[in-house]
């Protein structure tokens, strides 16, 4: 009973600290519980330790993923379900792996294992084709930007280390006071407790930049507030062009703008071949009409139809015989006189823009995504992040909705000459629930990381702008059709973190692969 309990704290813990509204400082302790726990059973005699470790962690996490996370039930209640269930068991494998190992190794042996074999359980979330790294731990600081200034070394890989080094500290003092019954043990706990959590959040203070830019564009960002359920896909391109520019035409002028518009903003797919003919081609002339100076990104649904087998790939749909189609999530980049540019969508949610490991999963279950309402058509995506050049010659970057979740995948468009990051979404899936606040605090840590500020254009969700340290400039409401215009700083330079990436968790991955080696070589005394 005692060790459920502890695992159900844990989880509390966990889940009480998740942004938006979440105490974060709490993710500090959020382990603790749980590893004691595990300890209990490892020193006792009773069988079955990997069975039960393996239950008290998957309650624990659990715990944390539906708390968090139960808002995509919304969205799709398979999907959810699934995404909920899948990442408790994967957490809870990372975790019944460090138990069998701990039996064999001393105790800082086993605390590096954990927090190595953590990290490089996060950096897997953001490359295998099941990603989800929502809640990789990091992230828990997005409201607490004071806190995590020092992002732009680390990523949001620093937070996860400094949380797991927190946690272990705790116990490790947990553990000396409940054998020795010494209270100093407390208290030189407390003090290197205190000590951890401070000394990040003082560099952190002192490093935080200057956000004045003698550059900036006016920026103007629409939010439509079109319900995707009920009016989205009900509603023509032209119909959503007059929305558009009912919304952006008072706000024009002749000076150098950019206007951004949400994700799949035009939901009927355009045949790739012939934009130049299509509703959303003339809503751009439209606007160029009153404003020469105009730039102008929006989202798009897109196609493009194949027949030659040979540019078929991995991820082109098969329509009918010898006919194939790839299917885009795409941004459309325009400006006056010059030649239009697209930008695919390359980070793809699970399910519902992706089958995962198709060539293998499909012969097993065949169209269950399909009928279980996900993946109709499996997007294509590709390689490079584009940089769409404005006519005062600054880049901006197109990240689409799931995209800027993505730490080092974001640093690529900073990388091609970014200035700025525009991202575009579509936050209405999930209701009004902590879906989109998340979804909107996460791109303070893109923010951070790069040093460039934000423009976000959410059809429903929250449009609005951040400045390069976090800082949030202005913002949309929920459920609000509304433009927002704000002069929009145009930064240079790369961050520490932009040019080598997450090297926190490649290092991990080989601490974890050499503590593993010695502990299975390892003879028992």
């Amino acid at each position: 009973m005692k060790n459920i309990l502890l695992a159900l704290t844990s989880g509390l813990l966990l889940a009480l600290s998740w942004p938006t509204t979440g105490f974060s400082p709490l993710s500090f302790i959020g382990f603790v519980p749980l590893l004691i726990a595990e300890f209990d059973i490892r020193k006792d005699n009773f069988r079955r330790t990997n069975l039960r470790t393996f239950g008290y962690a998957f309650l624990s996490f659990l715990i944390w993923n539906t708390f968090t996370t139960y808002w995509l039930y919304f969205s799709t209640p398979f999907g959810g379900v699934f995404a909920i269930l899948a990442n408790s068991l994967l957490m809870s494998l990372v975790f019944l792996i460090y138990h069998i190992i701990a039996k064999r190794v001393a105790f800082t042996a086993a605390s590096s294992f954990f927090i190595a074999l953590w990290l490089s359980f996060e950096k897997l979330h953001l490359g295998w084709e099941f990603s989800w790294p929502w809640l990789n731990l990091g992230n828990v600081f997005a409201n607490d930007i004071n806190f995590i200034q020092w992002y732009e070394y680390t990523g949001t890989f620093g937070g996860s280390l400094w949380i797991l080094i927190s946690n272990f500290i705790l116990f490790k003092g947990v553990l000396l006071y409940i054998q020795h019954k010494d209270k100093s043990i407390l208290f030189r706990t407390g003090l290197r407790f205190v000590i951890i959590i401070t000394i990040p959040i003082i560099i952190s203070i002192l490093i935080k930049p200057e956000t004045n830019s003698e550059n900036t564009i006016e920026t103007l960002s629409l939010q439509p507030n079109v319900d995707p359920y009920a009016e989205k896909y009900n509603t023509d391109n032209k119909g959503i062009s007059e929305n558009l520019k009912e919304l952006a035409e008072p706000l024009l002028s002749d000076k150098e703008q950019l206007l951004i518009a949400p994700e799949t903003v035009f939901a009927e797919g355009v045949d790739i071949k012939n934009y130049r003919y299509s509703q959303a081609q003339r809503f751009s002339q439209d606007l160029f009409a009153q404003n020469e100076n105009l730039n102008i990104l929006f989202g798009i649904s897109m196609y493009q139809i194949l027949r030659d087998e040979t540019q078929v790939s991995t991820q082109t749909n098969f329509l009918r015989k010898g006919v194939w189609f790839n299917d885009y999530n795409s941004a459309v980049f325009e400006r006056k006189d010059t030649e239009h540019e697209f930008y695919h969508k390359s980070k793809l949610v699970v399910g519902v823009e992706n089958f995962p490991y198709q060539s293998t999963l499909k012969p097993l279950l065949g169209d269950i995504m399909i009928d279980l309402g996900g993946t109709v058509a499996m997007k294509t995506t590709q390689e490079e992040r584009s940089v769409f050049k404005l006519n005062n010659g600054y880049g901006v970057a197109p990240i689409i909705c799931y995209e800027s979740v993505y730490g080092e995948f974001v640093n690529g468009y900073v990388s091609n000459g970014a200035n700025a990051l525009a991202i575009i979404t579509n936050d209405a899936w999930w209701g009004e629930t902590q879906g989109h606040l998340q979804h909107w605090s996460y791109a303070r840590l893109r923010a951070i990381e790069t040093r460039r500020a934000i423009a976000r254009s959410a059809n429903t969700g929250i449009s609005g702008f951040i400045d390069k340290d976090g800082t949030v400039l202005e913002k949309s409401q929920y459920n609000e059709k509304t433009i927002l215009k704000y002069n929009l700083p145009l930064y240079e330079g790369e961050t520490f973190y932009v040019k080598f990436g997450d090297f926190i968790p490649r290092i991990s991955n080989f601490l974890a692969l050499f503590i593993l080696l010695f502990a299975v070589t390892k003879r028992r005394g």
